[in-house]
């Protein structure tokens, strides 16, 4: 038997795997993940490093492998769970092993930490007192004053020592070498998240729902009796935050820690004081805008026990924890928790899976649950919560639609209809605060008519066609392709074309409209730097502006008390994507907007502005009614063989040779077809059919077993790599996408 190794992670890059032997006296104890000592290079050096895979052949002359020499036995086996961790997300997602151990092992090397150093007396003050005479004696100036200092002090900082005494590093090693003196190290960890704890945390008082909720969770984890993921469906302030607080102080009375995923940066800011106001310096932060440094060191203390809860993105996920128990995923139906580049993991599937390998639990919390979560969850493979009102019985907030065609017949032209302009007006002079939202997210523009509200769909698939830069409309399911129109189809009105509008120039109209109100906005631009979400976000929180304007991360769980208004441009930018999800993402995002308003103690108003006002989705949206929508989206799912009843792989091929590319989709094509067991769509162009001199190529195939798809993707890879004049082609599975392509 011989196991892939990879070099000790915490000072080697993960790189690069090499193979060593397992001795017949170590195959029963060696597995993925195990800890591991071998003869390392030329010199044969003793070295740690960690099973990835154990396999009966090997690559390479069985006279040139070396043995593994031993288990070592001192080593933590957390690096050891997150790589058994990697190799389940390697075979899963289809990536290569190394990827999937970069992505769950991001501090690939030790980063060096703040030091502060001391020095202090080793022996008692008599032997001190006998060293200072014998330098008095033999005239070591620089002996005397420290030791003089220190037999004052007994302690005594290493930069004083050195700075305003002028000892040089030679006496100072002298002395130790003699005994006299040791040096003390008391390692400094960046904490990103220390925060001024302004006021003693009071504890609210649960409402009966929340502490049902909280007793029932913690009770089936504790007894062992139900450890199924648990959904918490509450509508939009109903308090789910304070029930992942409560589950968190439970588990931290009995050693475990938690992990609390949250969709994205800019909700980092409000999370974390909400937290640290309860659990101060044992809750810490992890995400992508921390330097190197910052993030080695979090990693550190939660090794070393120093914090029992870490917050933050999808990257959190793979926080170090010794005693993992709980793992809270908000807002679980947020796309950003499914990763972009290989592995294309959803970290709801990973945290399912690390609770797994931990004896955790997972919980799920959302006003809008994924399509595909709630269905578990009305199946059994989950335990369902609902939070049915709000804290302290507050109203959700009204909800009025605007039809944008009829203001387009009023001969309105501008982004405003005369019942927001109104609404903004009213609110401005009441010193109340606004939230505009505008639903767009970064895809190829849909083409719609002004005059009617009718997008451009693909007569066979219940999507819209996607403008392409050659002038074609294109059906990205079923290969649909028609040259773009001059006039709508529905009512020849000549006011059609790719529909999209930005914060920009939404910014530029309220100046306009309000001169007088003070706005900010909020996306990708404005939040480029290290805290530019914190910045905005609290210039609002605080009332130094009067009107948020911003894309979706506007809207994700934000709690701004003196918010009565929330306006959503237009409803339809998400509604007509080339994405069987459009609707759900329309439903989720309009609720989420939706429940910004009206959170304090003034009741809240929103209004949708949409050319679609009869669309299930707003209908839904506009009456709270997560139960309509889930409906209605799940006959469309179940009628056209798509999640949760069915599963989805994308296979991408890109190359720089046109040729090559068309081949190899073929080739997979037409491996897949043989068996006969799956749903196939394509091959067709990518949505950016090249992108940077690189031809690209997607292949949707269907199954509803996903076990089926995995076996899938390991054998079609296999065979592809056997084409060996195909070097240049690069291949990519998405399982489940959230994405287009």
């Amino acid at each position: 038997m011989y196991a892939d190794v990879i070099v000790d992670i915490s000072h080697e890059a993960v790189d690069r795997i090499f193979q060593y032997r397992i001795p017949a006296e170590l195959l029963s104890d060696i597995s993925i993940g195990s800890p591991v000592c071998f003869p390392f290079g030329k010199g044969n050096r003793l070295t740690k490093g960690y099973v990835v895979s154990v396999s009966e052949t090997t690559d390479y002359p069985v006279e040139k492998i070396k043995n593994i020499i031993s288990i070592d036995e001192g080593a933590l086996n957390i690096e050891s769970k997150l790589i058994e961790l990697a190799s389940w997300m390697h075979k899963r997602y289809g990536s290569t092993m190394i990827q999937a151990l970069k992505t769950v092992l991001p501090i690939k090397k030790e980063i060096r930490h703040k030091e502060n150093k001391y020095i202090v007396l080793k022996c008692d003050e008599a032997a001190a007192k006998e060293a200072l005479d014998i330098a008095i004696k033999k005239k070591h100036k620089a002996k005397e004053r420290l030791l003089t200092e220190l037999i004052s002090a007994g302690e005594l900082s290493y930069e004083l020592v050195c700075g305003k005494l002028g000892i040089s590093s030679s006496t100072i090693k002298a002395l130790e070498d003699a005994g006299i003196i040791t040096l003390k190290q008391d390692i400094i960890y960046r904490n990103p998240s220390a925060l001024e704890r302004k006021t003693e945390y009071s504890i609210k008082k649960l409402t009966f729902e929340q502490q049902n909720i909280v007793d029932d969770i913690f009770g089936t984890y504790t007894n062992r009796t139900d450890l199924r993921p648990k959904l918490i469906h509450g509508v939009t302030g109903s308090g789910k935050t304070e029930v992942y607080m409560e589950i968190v102080a439970k588990m931290q009375s009995i050693g475990r820690q938690s992990i609390i995923l949250i969709p994205e940066i800019a909700l980092t800011y409000q999370t974390i004081m909400r937290f640290y106001s309860r659990f101060g310096d044992r809750v810490s932060i992890l995400h992508s805008r921390m330097s190197a440094g910052e993030k080695y060191d979090q990693f550190e203390r939660a090794k070393s026990g120093q914090i029992d809860i870490i917050i933050g993105p999808r990257s959190a996920l793979f926080t170090p924890f010794p005693n993992l128990g709980l793992i809270v995923i908000d807002e679980e139906h947020e796309g950003t928790y499914k990763s972009e580049t290989m592995p294309r993991y959803h970290a709801r599937e990973v945290a399912k899976k690390l609770t797994d390998m931990s004896n955790g639990i997972l919980v799920l919390g959302s006003a809008t649950p994924a399509v595909e979560s709630f269905y578990k969850a009305k199946t059994g493979e989950y335990c369902l919560y609902t939070m049915s009102r709000r804290v302290n019985n507050n109203e959700l907030p009204a909800v009025n639609i605007v039809n944008l065609k009829a203001e387009l017949e009023k001969g309105n032209r501008t982004m405003f209809s005369e019942q927001l302009r109104c609404a903004i007006e009213e609110r401005l002079k009441k010193k109340e605060q606004v939230m505009l939202f505008i639903n767009r997210r970064g895809y190829a523009g849909f083409v719609s008519c002004r005059s009617c509200g009718e997008p451009i769909k693909c007569p066979h698939c219940d999507v819209s066609l996607t403008y392409h830069n050659n002038g074609h409309l294109i059906c990205h399911y079923c290969n649909y392709n028609i040259k773009m129109p001059n006039t709508c189809p529905k009512c020849s009105s000549k006011y059609i074309g790719t529909f999209g509008t930005g914060t920009q120039k939404i910014e530029e109209a309220v100046n306009k409209i309000f001169p007088s109100a003070r706005t900010v906005r909020m996306d990708m631009d404005t939040t480029s730097g290290k805290d530019g979400h914190d910045k905005i976000l609290s210039t609002f929180a605080n009332q130094e502006a009067d009107i948020l304007i911003g894309t979706q991360m506007i809207v994700k769980g934000h709690d701004f008390p003196n918010v009565t208004l929330v306006g959503i441009m237009v409803a339809d930018m998400s509604l007509f994507e080339n994405d069987y999800k459009s609707s759900e993402r329309t439903f989720q995002l309009l609720t989420q907007a939706a429940g910004r308003a009206g959170r304090g103690a003034i009741p809240g108003e929103v209004i949708i502005q949409t050319y679609n006002p009869e669309h299930y989705a707003i209908e839904a949206a506009s009456k709270h009614d997560f139960y309509a929508f889930y409906e209605k989206e799940l006959s469309y799912r179940q009628l056209l063989n798509y999640p949760p009843f069915y599963h989805i792989l994308v296979i991408f091929i890109s190359s720089p040779n046109a040729t090559e590319c068309g081949t190899m989709i073929d080739m997979a094509s037409d491996y897949i077809c043989k068996t006969g067991e799956y749903e196939v769509i394509g091959p067709s162009d990518a949505i950016i059919s090249k992108k940077r001199d690189h031809y690209r190529k997607t292949l949707f195939v269907k199954h509803d077993n996903i076990s089926a798809l995995t076996d899938l993707m390991e054998s079609l890879d296999i065979y592809l790599k056997s084409q060996n004049n195909y070097d240049d082609v690069l291949v990519q599975y998405d399982l489940d996408p959230m994405n287009t392509y």
